[in-house]
């Protein structure tokens, strides 16, 4: 939140539609602060030629062209208004499409889940505030005031400085309220990004929760969750009122300075009435602009603190992988001390690990959990990168290879496969999208999945069971027929014939020379591998 500037310049680089509204709002200001300017003057001569006694006849002209000045602001305004909505829908569109592409190209370690599902929804629709109200009140308090004091320097040096003087004083209260509310803002958009979090978690795990009676505990947390940001939403209320009550008052006192002093200069005769007139009705248009940027920062600032996150995952660069293509045929895979250290834990999981991954057997990773076991499997996809060791492919270094090719030589299936709403087929096509049906089938019977390829599914994997989801991963990762595949608890929740049945099949694979590593804490599992590699506080291979 620091870093939010009125007109961030990473919006410019990030959504070109940003520049082109930039531009298309200058020229409206430049017209809005000609019309109020002529407005204020064509008022004025009518008003001063009634007091001298004009004829009405002599006013018909005055007035036409008063109401056509009239129109016109009214018309530049619709047009401000409407051009502010359309770069909106350009800038979120923009800004959602390149936050989903920076998310999908980060690993999935890096990938912040939760708060990238905040911004793609709410959190990027909160910056039509910022593009409909606040940047063109920006434009505007720039231009217009620049232009009444041009004006009244001509017309009322004596008004020109009292103005110069006193219209420094809005944006001076402006940024020190500024100061608090953006702590407010970024509190309150810390508060909703939690309540994101937790509710994604909760949500992903309800029927576990339900099954071990913790539902009711967890709608407390979130309840407790959303009182904090209901309380985090009133600080931030709180401060844009006092914001408002501040820049009206310094506006009405400048004003009213304003209107003394030409009061009493036109009591003197020391200035005409036309002149008075004049003066009188373009000084509160003066401060008008500056008011209504404190106004509507406020309502833009939900959309500011969103946009400044959306920068730190645009800004987050993906890991640099070599240019070199993978061989097609994989011989050996040799883990040469490998070990990954997290940030805020001291050991390293895994701690140095030595293993050789040969075609033609299957290997086991046991161990409790904790010790590393997923993270050496995201080391081997190329997701995260070793901080110590080498993972060295037919001899050559695995960071050397182009980490989506080599991705494409593995087939891999994860604890929590992902599932989406669909059939059966539909979702194990997602390993091969071209495959053909009797393919995709021949990948449900290899994991024993034993339901009908039409079988509809829900939202993350509804309808099946814990231990068909994963098979249904598997299948996805059979479907790809790669020479490695990595397996990530394949036959956690699996009746004791189902296991192996399962790893049977896998065993099959291996013997057909492609290279089998599971992940598994099953006696079952274990007992089938041709080897096993425990990891514990050392890696001990067998």
């Amino acid at each position: 939140m620091s870093g939010v500037k009125p007109l961030d310049p990473r919006l410019i680089r990030h959504a070109r539609a940003t520049a082109g509204h930039l531009a298309a709002l200058v020229a409206l200001g430049v017209g809005t602060a000609v019309t109020v300017i002529a407005g204020a003057q064509l008022i004025a001569d009518t008003l001063a030629a009634i007091v001298h006694g004009a004829a009405p006849g002599t006013l018909v002209r005055p007035l036409a062209a008063l109401a056509a000045v009239f129109a016109a602001r009214a018309l530049i305004a619709w047009a401000t208004e409407a051009e502010g909505h359309h770069a909106a829908a350009r800038v979120k569109s923009a800004l959602r499409r390149k936050l989903l592409a920076r998310a999908v190209a980060l690993p999935p370690a890096d990938r912040p889940t939760a708060t990238v599902t905040t911004l793609a929804t709410t959190g990027i629709d909160a910056l039509d505030g910022y593009f409909a109200k606040y940047l063109p009140q920006l434009v505007l308090a720039v231009l217009v005031p620049g232009a009444i004091l041009a004006r009244l320097a001509v017309t009322d040096p004596v008004t020109a400085v009292i103005i110069a003087v006193t219209l420094p004083l809005i944006p001076i209260f402006m940024i020190l309220i500024g100061l608090a509310a953006r702590a407010a803002t970024r509190n309150r958009y810390t508060a909703l990004t939690r309540l994101s979090h937790h509710f994604l978690d909760v949500v992903a795990g309800l029927p576990t929760l339900k099954v071990f009676g913790r539902a009711g505990h967890q709608a407390h947390t979130i309840a407790t969750i959303t009182d904090s940001y209901r309380r985090a939403t009133m600080r931030t209320l709180r401060i844009a009122f006092l914001s408002a009550l501040v820049l009206e008052l310094l506006a009405t006192l400048s004003v009213a300075l304003v209107a003394v002093g030409i009061g009493l200069r036109l009591v003197d005769g020391h200035i005409g009435l036309a002149t008075a007139l004049l003066v009188l009705i373009l000084a509160p248009e003066a401060y008008l602009p500056l008011r209504a940027v404190g106004t509507h920062f406020h309502a833009s600032a939900d959309g500011l603190a969103a946009a400044e996150e959306v920068f730190r995952v645009l800004d987050t660069t993906p890991r640099a992988t070599g240019g070199t293509a993978p061989p097609d045929t994989v011989t050996d895979i040799h883990l040469h001390g490998v070990s990954v250290t997290h940030p805020g834990r001291p050991a390293a999981t895994p701690p140095p690990v030595e293993l050789h991954l040969r075609p033609g057997e299957l290997v086991a990773l046991a161990g409790p959990s904790g010790t590393g076991k997923s993270t050496l499997l995201a080391v081997l996809l190329g997701f995260t990168a070793p901080t110590a060791g080498r993972v060295l492919i037919n001899g050559y270094d695995l960071a050397d290879f182009d980490a989506d090719a080599w991705r494409h030589r593995i087939g891999w299936a994860a604890q929590q496969p992902y599932l989406h709403p669909g059939t059966l087929a539909d979702n194990i096509r997602l390993g091969r999208p071209d495959a053909p049906e009797v393919f995709v089938a021949a990948a449900a019977r290899d994991a024993c999945l034993d339901l009908p390829l039409s079988t509809p599914v829900g939202e993350h994997g509804a309808g099946l069971s814990a231990g068909q989801r994963r098979r249904v991963g598997l299948a996805r990762a059979l479907l790809r027929d790669t020479p490695i595949l990595l397996l990530d608890e394949p036959t956690a929740g699996l009746d004791p014939s189902t296991e192996a049945a399962v790893l049977s099949r896998l065993r099959a694979r291996a013997a057909a020379g492609r290279i089998v590593l599971i992940v598994s804490h099953r006696p079952g599992a274990l007992a089938a591998a041709d080897r096993t590699v425990t990891l514990a506080a050392t890696a001990v291979g067998s």
